[in-house]
């Protein structure tokens, strides 16, 4: 443990004394590794109590779910005892602690939610995530820049689905001010939102956004606090675990000031089971990460990777970490044997040990250490029994934990989602607007051609009733000519009648008195 008088971490003890970290080089990163079960965790434990012993806060991703005990203090037991005095040569009373710890949980259940805006991730992160090739990550771009000029927050999933979406319904629209957006490229953001989405993203993203400062924190007695992620099941979703690591990494380094060389680091973030941040993570994921770990060092952060081989980080990144503490490794096989190789050859050489043969011969809780000196340095590789932890080994209740989260004065600050009017709901209002509007003429337009139909009705019917009206007049005109006709007709027959009846009449009258007179 920490001793203020020598300035240092008492990390590791051997048959040569003590072996300690120097809390000046602690920013100089650092990795635990080792099979399953030789004791990472509990190197792991020490080192974060060590942190928080001097004040300084600390961040550790639990992966299993079996850290959380060190918000208590440990138990005492023969075995212990044992331990100390045989392995350690210790015969001092050791003294227990329980350290100030906070639980956080991006799904919200095992501890306080942890969550990110969008626009704080923003597109070229969010591109690299997504693997995104260049053009589709020019569309994302120009996702964000007509959020911005349009003023449209983009701060939960759901807002960022619906831009895309929007921008995509408008792309000609967009195309002069901003670029050429093809269906192509929208399709394909789409289909790589929908994969992120699968694992939790729209839980991650949205208000109210972690402030990482908040983690800056050191409890009332000086320790500095350990924010403890649980991450049981985001470890599960490894998309969302990196997202995760990377934007908290981003912003770190956006955020902290160049610090120099210090006493003491900022804060130390411990990134436990680390293969499942590497495994399958795209090239640009792995550039970013190897960027970060290289450069946020000068703003006063350490960061420390505990994984199962060595080999698990890439090489970019584990040539940057100057503080090694190695568990044992198995090799069974041929390929294991040439990892193991390539391990003990990375250590400082030791002309007393032979590393190879040491790291399949250690015990559960010993390693093979190498610490920066005052000067930067690595030490001499040494083998070394590793310091028991202050905390209790085991894993904290459920009762204990909520009574933790509930009593954090964070607590009300982030507890509760807040879903503000942003893209998603001005969009949303807009269709509907649009929408309504679009209701409206169609009404509008059925009503003008009914008003028209009608009108081309009555038209009709009034064209029809003008040609009746017609037809009615000539054949009204028609009877009354005929009648004329007919009259005149009748009266030049009766006047014929007359006249052939008189001429006739004459002629029977002279013929039947002619007959008479010849009678006589």
């Amino acid at each position: 443990m920490y001793i203020p008088k020598l300035h240092k971490i008492w990390l590791c003890q051997n048959d040569k004394g003590g072996i300690y970290m120097y809390p000046k080089m602690a920013n100089r990163h650092g990795l635990i590794a080792g099979a399953t079960g030789t004791g990472k965790t509990v190197t792991l434990k020490v080192l974060a109590e060590s942190f928080s012993e001097m004040g300084v806060p600390v961040f550790l991703a639990d992966i299993k779910g079996d850290v959380s005990g060190m918000c208590l203090p440990g138990e005492d037991s023969e075995g212990f005892r044992k331990r100390l005095r045989n392995k350690l040569g210790l015969e001092t009373d050791w003294k227990f602690a329980g350290y100030p710890v906070r639980f956080w949980d991006v799904y919200g259940k095992g501890g306080i939610p942890v969550r990110a805006t969008v626009s704080e991730m923003g597109p070229d992160l969010l591109s690299r995530l997504l693997e995104l090739n260049e053009t589709q990550s020019g569309v994302m771009n120009i996702v964000f820049r007509v959020a911005d000029d349009q003023g449209l927050l983009l701060l939960d999933f759901k807002d960022l689905r619906s831009m895309v979406q929007y921008v995509g319904d408008n792309a000609a629209q967009f195309k002069t001010s901003y670029g050429n957006i093809t269906p192509a490229s929208i399709g394909a953001i789409q289909r790589a939102l929908l994969r992120l989405e699968d694992q939790g993203a729209d839980i991650f993203f949205g208000e109210p956004a972690l402030d990482i400062k908040d983690w800056f924190a050191t409890a009332e007695d000086g320790r500095g606090v350990i924010n403890l992620l649980h991450a049981t099941e985001l470890f599960q979703r490894p998309l969302l675990y990196s997202t995760f690591l990377l934007w908290m990494l981003s912003e770190l380094y956006e955020m902290m000031p160049e610090a120099g060389d210090l006493d003491k680091p900022k804060m130390v973030f411990f990134f436990d089971e680390a293969h499942l941040i590497f495994k399958d993570a795209p090239q640009s994921l792995l550039d970013k990460i190897e960027q970060i770990v290289r450069l946020i060092r000068s703003k006063g952060i350490g960061i420390y990777f505990i994984t199962q081989q060595p080999t698990d980080v890439p090489e970019s990144v584990l040539a940057q970490l100057g503080n090694k503490l190695q568990h044992a490794l198995r090799a069974y096989t041929p390929k294991e044997r040439k990892s193991l190789k390539a391990t003990a050859q990375s250590f400082r050489e030791n002309p007393a040990l032979d590393a190879e043969a040491a790291l399949g011969e250690l015990g559960t809780g010993e390693v093979l250490v190498s610490m920066l000196d005052p000067e930067g340095i690595p030490s001499i590789v040494q083998r070394a029994y590793v310091m028991p932890p202050r905390s209790y080994l085991g894993v904290c209740d459920d009762a204990k934990r909520q009574q933790l989260i509930k009593d954090c004065p964070l607590y009300s600050k982030y507890a509760e989602a807040v879903d503000r009017e942003s893209a998603y709901e001005l969009l949303t209002q807009k269709a509907a607007k649009a929408e309504a509007e679009a209701k409206e003429a169609a009404l509008r337009e059925k009503e003008e051609a009914k008003q028209a139909k009608e009108a081309e009705r009555a038209a009709k019917a009034a064209e029809r009733e003008r040609i009746a009206a017609e037809r009615a007049a000539q054949r009204s005109s028609g009877r009354q000519t005929k009648s004329v006709l007919d009259k005149v007709f009748d009266s030049a027959v009766n006047s014929a009648t007359r006249t052939v009846g008189n001429q006739i009449g004459s002629k029977l009258v002279r013929g039947i008195l002619g007959s008479l007179f010849k009678g006589k």
